[in-house]
């Protein structure tokens, strides 16, 4: 892989409106608590989730329905308890968050595992672009601070409807890790991947009937996108599955896998239902670990109504 090339920040002067000081006040917080140590870090994240529970009553009950539908097994008492767990990691992903994009990196140290490296050595001596094929778990912005103290990889992102924060956040995670690009930078993500470079991308949401195929995920109907073929062709590049969980002492563990083989396959809802199976996997072993609080099944087969109560008109 190309070495990487010194970026061109954007300058901020244009965020000094009175409307982003409230952003201005949520950046400095977000750096204080990723200098705090861990340990209170880790309280601070259980009690912001419990305040999820009690308060987010619509994420509540998006939780609530996801849980339902694909954990029929499990009772209510165990349901509910279950989505208490979830909300609690959702409340320790926004203190991880700030600490994986602003903590010095000697705060990392003997903190995570990571396996699996080899593999994308022996694809990059192969010149082979890799598309890092994981989900949207709690751990996310972890594992890609773990990955970048130790390889370069490129990171997909949704940019953020608040300019500043967008910008604030693109430039944290470029200081650790490849590029950042734009989740509908097409043309940049593929002309990346030819080039070599590793992107890590998450295709486990909705994003409605545009470019998707129903495949199951948890045995349910999804709407699922048909990027990840797409862009592994474009890009001519290895689809490598990639997972990452959080343990019981607090240390994270990521590992690289083995590329799918034979994908894409040239069949649309042949590879959507292998791209879903590598994300469920790691799903059913670390359930509460999942963002679970985003409507995955709000698209359905013409006929089906969803699952999900209906939002709530704001008032004008």
């Amino acid at each position: 892989m190309a070495s990487r090339k010194q970026k061109v920040k954007r300058p901020l002067t244009g965020f000094w409106h009175p409307r982003y000081w409230g952003t201005w006040c949520a950046l400095g917080v977000f750096v204080l608590v990723a200098h705090l140590p861990l340990s209170f870090t880790r309280r601070l994240g259980v009690l912001l989730g419990s305040l999820f529970y009690r308060y987010a009553s619509s994420r509540r009950r998006i939780t609530e329905v996801n849980v339902a539908l694909c954990f029929p097994e499990l009772s209510e008492a165990e349901r509910q308890e279950r989505v208490k767990h979830i909300l609690r990691n959702v409340g320790l992903s926004f203190i991880e968050t700030a600490v994986a994009l602003w903590a010095p990196e000697r705060k990392f140290k003997g903190l995570y595992t990571l396996k699996g490296v080899e593999i994308l050595q022996r694809l990059e001596a192969e010149g082979r672009g890799v598309l890092l094929l994981g989900g949207h778990y709690t751990t996310l912005d972890m594992a890609g601070r773990i990955m970048g103290l130790n390889i370069q990889c490129d990171m997909i992102y949704r940019v953020d409807r608040n300019p500043l924060l967008a910008e604030a956040m693109a430039r944290a995670r470029e200081s650790y890790s490849g590029s950042a690009i734009p989740r509908d930078d097409v043309r940049q993500l593929v002309r990346n991947l030819r080039r070599g470079h590793r992107i890590w991308y998450a295709p486990d949401q909705d994003y409605g009937v545009a470019n998707t195929v129903f495949a199951p995920f948890f045995g349910i109907a999804a709407a699922t996108v048909t990027a990840t073929a797409r862009m592994a062709q474009m890009g001519r590049a290895a689809v490598v599955p990639f997972e990452h969980y959080r343990d019981e002492q607090g240390i994270y563990h990521v590992q690289i896998k083995e590329p799918l083989a034979n994908f894409p396959s040239g069949d649309d809802e042949t590879d959507a239902a292998r791209a879903n199976a590598v994300v469920e996997s790691v799903v059913r072993r670390y359930p509460e670990q999942y963002l679970w609080v985003h409507r995955r099944f709000k698209t359905r087969p013409e006929g089906e109504i969803s699952p999900y109560p209906p939002r709530k008109r704001k008032a004008r």
